[in-house]
C-alpha cells in the first residue's frame, strides 16, 4: 500500500513538471520509481506512462511542433536504440551512468556560463541518436535534448511540442524493443494502470502552470532539472 501512495506522489510530480515544460518525466520518475521498483521494472513503467502522456498531449499541441527537427531526431534516435537495448541487456549500466552524469554535469555548467550552440542538421541527428540509445538503456531520453536545446535557445513552446512528439516516437521503438528482447511482467502494467489517474491529473496541472512560466524561468527549472539527473546517475552508479 505504501508503495502504491510512493507511486501516485511520483507520477503525480513527475507528470507536472513534463507537461509544463517538455521535459521532467523519466529524469524525475525513473529515480525514484526505482526505489520502489527492479529496475527493468521501473525503467517499462516509466516509459508506458511517458508513452501516455505523450499520446494525450501531441493532440493539444501538434500544430507547433517542428516537423523538420522532429523528423531529424527520429533518423538519428534510431542507431541509438539498437545500441541501448544491447546496453539495457548486457552490459554495465553502472558505467553508462557514471558517464553520463559527468558529462551532463559539466556541459550544464557551461551553459550556466552562458555556452551557446548553434544548431545544424547534423547536430540534431547526434542528439537524437544519443537520446535514443538512453531511452532503450535506461528510459530517460531527456537529457542530451535538454542540453542541446538549451544551448541554442530554442523557444519554449517549440520545446515543449517536439519534444513530446518525439518521445512518442522513441518511447514506444523502446518498449517494443524492450518487450521482444527482455519481455516483461505482470506487476509492470499493473502499476502503470494505477498510475494512470495521477498522470492525468499532472497534466491538467501542468498545463495550467506553462502560461505562467517566464523564458527565464523556464530555463531556471531547465538547469535544476539537469543537475538533479547528472548527480543521480553519478551517486546510483558507484
Amino acid at each position: 500500500m505504501e508503495d502504491w501512495i510512493i507511486l501516485v506522489l511520483i507520477v503525480l510530480i513527475a507528470s507536472l513538471l513534463q507537461t509544463s515544460t517538455g521535459y521532467g518525466f523519466s529524469i524525475i520518475g525513473t529515480p525514484f520509481l526505482l526505489l520502489i521498483y527492479p529496475a527493468h521494472t521501473a525503467i517499462q513503467v516509466n516509459i508506458i506512462l511517458s508513452i501516455c502522456l505523450s499520446a494525450f498531449m501531441i493532440f493539444k499541441i501538434r500544430k507547433e511542433v517542428d516537423k523538420s527537427l522532429l523528423i531529424r531526431l527520429i533518423k538519428g534516435s534510431i542507431a541509438g536504440l539498437f545500441f541501448g537495448i544491447f546496453i539495457y541487456l548486457f552490459l554495465d549500466i553502472r558505467l553508462l551512468k557514471m558517464t553520463v552524469g559527468a558529462l551532463i554535469l559539466i556541459l550544464t555548467i557551461l551553459l550556466i556560463l552562458k555556452l551557446t550552440i548553434n544548431r545544424t542538421s547534423n547536430r540534431d541527428f547526434l542528439t537524437g541518436g544519443i537520446s535514443g540509445l538512453l531511452t532503450t538503456s535506461i528510459g530517460v531520453p531527456g537529457p542530451p535534448l535538454l542540453l542541446y536545446f538549451s544551448g541554442s535557445r530554442i523557444d519554449k513552446t517549440t520545446l515543449r511540442s517536439t519534444t513530446l512528439a518525439y518521445y512518442l516516437f522513441v518511447y514506444f521503438a523502446s518498449l517494443v524493443m524492450q518487450i521482444s528482447f527482455g519481455g516483461t511482467n505482470k506487476e509492470t502494467w499493473i502499476s502503470s494502470l494505477l498510475a494512470i489517474p495521477p498522470l492525468f491529473a499532472g497534466i491538467i496541472l501542468g498545463q495550467l502552470f506553462f502560461k505562467w512560466i517566464s523564458q527565464k524561468t523556464f530555463r531556471i527549472i531547465t538547469y535544476v532539472i539537469l543537475i538533479f539527473t547528472g548527480v543521480y546517475l553519478l551517486v546510483t552508479s558507484l
